[in-house]
């Protein structure tokens, strides 16, 4: 899996590092990502996802369902996508 979160769809930006005499070398701007496990109620069952601190966020104001669910209707994860344990 690259590094995208699956319920915010953030990826990686890109910019500049830049020095004391303002010289400009390119560098990323990666994602504040963890590999989280959830207990998907809906389904009983276990789900592990790639989720930004945010996406964290997202989870605990709407739920897990709503959140999967705009997350698959905006197209940042589908439901294949998601890893299923037990």
């Amino acid at each position: 899996m690259s590094k995208i979160c699956q319920i915010t769809g953030k990826k990686a930006m890109i910019g500049n590092n830049v020095s004391h005499s303002k010289r400009r070398t390119k560098r990323t701007f990666d994602v504040n990502l963890f590999t989280k496990k959830f207990y998907y109620v809906e389904q009983d069952c276990w789900i592990v996802l790639k989720v930004s601190a945010n996406g964290l966020k997202v989870i605990n104001k709407k739920g897990l369902d709503a959140a999967l669910n705009e997350a698959v209707a905006k197209g940042y994860c589908d439901w294949k996508s998601i890893k299923v344990i037990g």
